[in-house]
């Protein structure tokens, strides 16, 4: 997908553009005033979204007009939040969901808190180690990619819920009832739905339900411009409207999910749905040059390698070094090695194993890392394998982020993994299931779809949640909220929303810059630096001279972010890799 390429060091404001040779020419044909000059000199070449009393930032402009006015009409930034999640789940069914889960962050100034509410998946009680291996004990990735047993007990509607109840203002129905409308009377196709759903047509026509929902009843494709209802959905979004969220859990939703899975012979049972809870947990906290960055807390492993990644590299004058040069990229790529060698040992659900998180973020241990990393030659995968954090320990998804004048801020992200996830509509209940038991590991030291190598920490057991890269990030300065960011984007997600960081802090771009700069990653294995379009080719030869592999390839995430500014503006930046993009300030 396209993509816009912004300067490097930059004021916040703005980035500075040298035309000095058009700047002659000009001069020798008509006499400017200085301020004309500076205005063609001097400017941003990416404008964030502007707010007096909030912003919205999500991946679908339907969204966020929705979340928009729900602002707009009083409601503050939870509200906004819940809203905003339902019609997602109507208007981008490829990665909005009820059928999945994900995390929520919410600062509250007044309060001074910070919480995470964890409504990631769990496993079916009748799950076990070895179910997505063969009798070889090899790893199948089919079984818990696309079958009914790749789905994981859904959580989005109880989080969204329980969101809504402590720290909205809203009533459940109020929440949902843009998304019934939408599901009822349908909305306008745009050309990335028609897109999507002509590229994976040939796994979601495998399904009778699916084929149902998502083709016309000649079995043709929707095209762009075409209007799209969900009759299922809205019917199904109604009696959770009507009877709350338990509906979902225990009423006829319930009942279709579980028919669903005993005509397919699926783990997942009744009871399953109706012993899920979300749980409120919390966030993980850490400190990066004068700023206070929240972020989540296991089963993601976003926050611990975000904040363990930041501790790392603020040991480097990275201003100094220079946005995107081949030195910046490399010390940033060594670190992000020691985070995901780390993440493939010690990460799993604090419910079931023991992480040793304030190991992983302490500044100490990112010193003895740092310590290890050579300023001019990168260090092969090979030779990196888990630290210790131990010494220093104590006793396809979709982001998007809200904000209000009120003090509260809310950084949610959510997913069915797989664009689509397994690909099968629950019947009659008109949603997808998500994939999610993928994120296991299947076979410890086997990679998941995202190359990301598990162990046994993460390995699947009964009612365990399985680890997640999903990195809901909040920054705060002086106590009050600066920065509201996240991703899609799979095991690229932490990765993606340490830039964001990172440009904001570091170089000093405004948000749009911030979100719309070309990125790189680095996830140990592979043992290679993956790249976005825009970086030079004078810098790829730099890194290839330091001991990397480069490889360019597609586009990564799709950072919807609002960063606040000292004096009270919400700025958003709405991320151009997802051309439904959207930022509407208030």
């Amino acid at each position: 997908m396209p993509r816009f390429i912004p300067a490097t060091p930059s004021t916040r404001r703005g980035v500075a553009l040298s035309l000095v040779c058009l700047t002659t020419v000009l001069s020798t044909l008509v006499p400017t005033p200085t301020h004309a000059q500076s205005a063609i000199l001097e400017g941003e070449r990416f404008h964030p979204q502007l707010g007096e009393h909030g912003m919205v930032a999500t991946s679908h402009y339907l969204a966020s007009q929705i979340a928009h006015d729900v602002l707009a009409d009083g409601g503050n930034a939870v509200d906004a939040a819940v809203t905003a999640g339902f019609a997602l789940a109507v208007t981008q069914p490829r990665s909005g969901n009820i059928g999945g889960g994900g995390f929520m962050l919410i600062s509250d100034e007044k309060s001074n808190e910070v919480i995470a509410i964890d409504y990631r998946e769990k496993a079916p009680a009748a799950a076990y180690e070895t179910m997505f291996q063969n009798e070889q004990g090899e790893a199948v990735s089919e079984l818990s990619r696309y079958t009914h047993n790749a789905s994981g007990v859904p959580g989005t509607v109880a989080g969204l819920a329980l969101a809504l109840d402590k720290y909205g203002t809203m009533s459940l129905a109020e929440a949902l009832a843009p998304a019934i409308r939408l599901a009822d009377k349908g909305f306008i196709i745009p050309p990335r739905f028609a897109e999507g759903l002509e590229q994976s047509q040939q796994r979601l026509k495998q399904w009778d339900s699916t084929r149902k929902v998502f083709f016309k009843p000649d079995g043709s494709l929707y095209r762009a411009g075409e209007r799209f209802r969900q009759p299922d959905l809205a019917a199904t979004l109604e009696r959770i409207a009507e009877n709350g969220p338990r509906e979902f859990y225990e009423g006829e939703t319930a009942r279709l999910i579980a028919a669903e899975m005993q005509n397919h012979d699926g783990l997942m049972t009744a009871q399953d749905l109706a012993d899920y809870q979300p749980t409120i947990r919390e966030p993980v906290h850490g400190q990066y040059r004068g700023y206070d960055v929240y972020a989540m807390s296991p089963p993601s492993s976003g926050g611990a390698h975000i904040v363990q990644m930041l501790n790392m590299l603020e040991g480097y004058d990275i201003h100094a070094m220079g946005f995107n040069s081949a030195r910046t990229i490399h010390v940033m790529s060594e670190a992000m090695k020691r985070a995901y060698a780390d993440r493939a040992e010690y990460l799993g659900d604090t419910d079931f194993v023991d992480v040793p998180l304030a190991g992983i973020t302490s500044k100490a241990y990112a010193e003895e890392l740092r310590q290890q990393i050579d300023i001019d030659r990168a260090t092969p995968s090979s030779e990196i394998a888990a630290g210790n954090p131990l010494p220093y320990e104590s006793n396809e998804t979709t982001h998007f982020s809200i904000a209000d004048d009120s003090g509260l801020a809310v950084s949610n992200t959510y997913t069915i993994n797989f664009s689509y996830g397994s690909g099968i509509v629950v019947d009659g209940a008109g949603f997808l299931l998500n994939n999610e038991m993928d994120d296991f590991s299947a076979k410890p030291g086997t990679p998941n779809a995202y190359g990301l190598i598990g162990g046994e920490a993460n390995r699947i057991e009964p009612e365990k949640r399985m680890l997640s890269s999903m990195t809901p990030t909040i920054v705060k300065k002086d106590g009050r909220n600066f920065l509201v960011t996240g991703s899609p984007g799979g095991s690229r997600i932490i990765t993606t929303t340490l830039q964001v960081v990172m440009n904001v802090i570091d170089h000093g771009m405004n948000i749009q810059s911030a979100v719309s700069a070309p990125r790189i990653h680095d996830q140990w294995l592979p043992d290679e630096i993956r790249i976005e379009d825009g970086i030079s080719p004078d810098t790829i030869a730099l890194l290839e001279a330091m001991g990397h592999t480069v490889s360019q390839q597609e586009a990564m995430g799709a950072a919807q972010s609002i960063l606040i500014e000292d004096d009270g503006t919400f700025t958003g930046g709405a991320d151009p890799r997802r051309s439904t993009s959207s930022a509407m300030g208030l």
